[in-house]
């Protein structure tokens, strides 16, 4: 009998299973459905960074974004050098009017990767 997680009876390979419809419901522009499926994945598995960093995405474009803050947040203290979640962080910051704390992030983003969009996001040049 296959190893289950909790009294769901969800397998580690129904994990993996529903974090790849999330990210194609993410893809479908379904954030909410993906939301829904990853809540069981980290339930499962809180220690999974990269279904954190997909659940902050589906959060973001659900505009769910003080749950999407703390997803990125979460992902940073694991990964400080995931210039992604960085940048992601910033655009969460600035749909949330907080510029300052924007700024930060896409500068860091901009340190670790020299991503054209996280340089344009850094204003490096505009002296801020």
């Amino acid at each position: 009998m296959p190893e289950t997680s909790g009294s769901t009876g969800r397998t580690p390979e129904t994990h993996v299973i529903d974090f790849r419809a999330a990210e194609q419901l993410l893809n479908a522009r379904d954030p909410r459905g993906a939301v829904k499926l990853l809540d069981g994945v980290i339930a499962a598995h809180p220690e999974n960074t990269a279904a954190r960093l997909l659940r902050a995405r589906a959060f973001f474009a659900a505009a769910q974004l003080r749950p999407a803050e703390l997803e990125f947040t979460i992902v940073l203290e694991r990964e400080p050098d995931n210039a992604f979640a960085h940048f992601a962080l910033g655009r969460t910051y600035e749909r949330q009017g907080r510029a300052g704390l924007a700024i930060r992030h896409f500068r860091l983003a901009a340190a670790l990767d020299p991503n054209p969009e996280y340089l344009k996001a850094a204003r490096f040049d505009s002296g801020a």
